[in-house]
């Protein structure tokens, strides 16, 4: 794999284990962020509804629906393997200047989304959230909602236009490999 990697990071265009691997990897980064774009969009579909609940109801779904996004469940996983892989990518990608700046805001984008709206707006009110009990709702728990669910929000917008930039990428590099300038 390091040999591979190491190839990758230097490969010329007619290196065929090169290619193969880039484009591996590739495959590999657009489904994990379509994957972390989905837990987003979950989170999008959901919010008229739950922007409608009291505070004992939202508590509870805080408490047990949202489990298996983040660690230790699948969610957490694929969240920071999205982030890795795209930060990889581009650092692959990197002397190939047009398609190096797609896969570069792309990742850029992922990496506003999650770590940093992720630390700053989301895991704040989860931490929150996990100490409340349908019964001892926090006194600002709109607020603490409203943050929570706009943040979500704002994630799967910049996860979208990661993904899209993604997949600009890719788009590029097929279109210059195929000469259709």
């Amino acid at each position: 794999m390091r040999t591979i990697l190491k190839q990758a990071l230097s490969f010329h265009v007619n290196d065929r284990e090169a290619i193969v691997f880039l484009k591996t990897w590739r495959f590999i980064t657009l489904i994990l962020v379509a994957l972390f774009m989905g837990l987003e969009f979950c989170h999008v579909l959901e919010l008229p509804a739950k922007m409608q609940y009291d505070g004992s109801l939202y508590v509870t779904l805080q408490n047990t629906l949202y489990r298996y996004f983040g660690a230790p469940g699948p969610g957490a996983f694929v969240t920071i393997g999205a982030i890795v892989s795209a930060a990889v990518l581009s650092l692959v990608v990197r002397k190939r200047r047009t398609v190096f700046y797609w896969t570069l805001a792309g990742t850029i984008c992922l990496a506003i989304a999650f770590p940093l709206i992720f630390f700053l707006f989301i895991e704040p009110v989860n931490i929150v959230f996990r100490q409340a009990t349908p019964e001892s709702v926090p006194a600002n728990w709109m607020q603490l909602r409203n943050q929570w669910e706009y943040a979500h929000a704002a994630n799967f917008v910049f996860s979208l236009v990661g993904f899209s930039a993604l997949l600009i990428s890719v788009l590029i590099e097929e279109w210059e490999s195929r000469g259709d300038r």
